[in-house]
């Protein structure tokens, strides 16, 4: 029987113009400095919360937005930027994006309350169109190694996010400025990588004859019905609730059963650093398996153990609970990506997925800080929140059970 081209999953372009600017190393530094940037600049703030809030009198509820905001944008872009690669090509777009980062930042330290919360706004946008574009741009360059080079990039965004949260206080300390000065010295981190980015919207300008002329990737049709898309999307979004709850509150659940809130805070780190082997080692193993369902399962089942050992042992457990909680969301997190490049049989079809999976994800995701702080303020302690977080892993478990199934959308 013969093959048409529609049948066949396409990976593009197949057509190289040998320059220096092709380097894969140039390829690699402009990979890792971009996604450095994809969550240093929403963690950096977590720990200036109090002063942000003390500068502009916020309530605790308005300060909360300031977390939920970038969340909630990272959702209702996504579904745009399938559309924006295919008319401006990756490279641009994530340069772009990248600009917009820094200009958000920026935007973000300005002295009014509205220009925070706008710069929010942006810098969620441009997470999103990061976040989706990333997945398909990695199957495109790097198709016989996409899921490793997931992991590696996924854990570079943890790295960054890490990095950022543990400086943030002695930058403040150093330049002198304030909170002001603390986070907005992270633009730098985003010129950075625009200029590491450059080469490869050069690179791109002089392969477009060649792109041309090179069978392109067809995008998924009808993908908002598949199953499968809806099981990872799924899976993406309840793994990034139960890693947002985490960061929302779990300091505050270990403080409100006795722990030193500097000690507290520690363990949270300690689960933030954990989170980096998770996101690493996952994907590596799902790139060498047809399938990852029992990945999944392990995933969301160790999800599950670390919650369980909240409940019971919050405090005598708390170190043994952030190592566990931690490879489980770094996992889930790198896993649910790597979904997204080993279900689909092309570039484009891979920033389709990635769109749809993200959007449903992060709005998902936006829903758990202020649900659970909710669900804590109705029932005056933690144990309802984390027995539907149970639950929620659960199904999770189920989402990931399909989602591991060895096919290509």
């Amino acid at each position: 029987m013969t093959v048409t081209r529609a049948q066949q999953p396409v990976v593009t372009p197949v057509v190289r113009t040998r320059t220096r600017l092709a380097h894969p190393a140039l390829l690699l530094v402009g990979i890792l400095l971009v996604a450095l940037n994809m969550r240093a600049c929403l963690a950096a703030i977590s720990p200036m919360v109090v002063e942000v809030q003390r500068t502009f009198g916020l309530s605790t509820a308005a300060s909360g937005l300031i977390t939920t905001i970038p969340v909630l944008f990272q959702g209702l872009g996504a579904p745009l930027t399938p559309r924006l690669t295919r008319r401006f090509g990756t490279e641009r777009v994530v340069l772009g994006a990248v600009l917009l980062l820094g200009a958000g930042v920026l935007l973000r330290v300005l002295p009014s309350v509205a220009a925070l919360y706008a710069g929010c706004m942006v810098i969620g946008v441009a997470i999103a169109v990061l976040n989706v574009s990333m997945p398909g741009l990695v199957k495109r360059e790097f198709p016989a190694k996409a899921a490793t080079m997931t992991g590696v990039y996924s854990t570079t965004m943890l790295v960054g996010a890490t990095l950022a949260a543990g400086v943030s206080v002695p930058l403040e300390k150093v330049l002198g400025g304030g909170w002001q000065a603390s986070l907005g010295a992270w633009s730098l981190l985003a010129l950075i990588a625009a200029l590491a980015w450059l080469p490869q919207v050069l690179r791109s300008r002089q392969e477009q004859a060649a792109v041309a002329a090179a069978p392109v990737g067809r995008p998924v049709e009808g993908i908002w019905r598949s199953k499968v898309a809806w099981q990872i999307s799924l899976f993406m979004g309840i793994s990034s609730l139960l890693v947002y709850i985490m960061v929302a509150w779990m300091p505050t659940i270990l403080a409100d059963h006795g722990m030193d809130r500097g000690k507290a805070g520690l363990v949270f780190a300690f689960s933030n650093l954990a989170q980096v082997a998770g996101a690493f080692l996952v994907p590596l193993a799902a790139g060498r398996m047809t399938r990852q369902r029992g990945l999944a399962v392990t995933m969301a089942a160790l999800n599950a153990a670390g919650i369980t050992g909240l409940l019971l042992a919050p405090v005598s457990g708390a170190w043994i609970n952030a190592a566990v909680l931690g490879v489980a969301q770094g996992g889930s997190l790198g896993l649910a990506l790597a979904f997204i490049v080993l279900r689909t049989g092309s570039a484009a079809g891979a920033a389709q997925l990635g769109g749809m999976s993200q959007a449903v994800g992060y709005l998902v995701a936006a829903a758990g800080p202020v649900g659970a702080g909710a669900l804590h303020q109705l029932t005056g302690g933690w144990s309802v929140t984390l027995l539907l977080m149970l639950a929620l892993s659960a199904v999770a478990a189920l989402a990931g059970w399909g989602a591991g199934r060895n096919r290509t959308l």
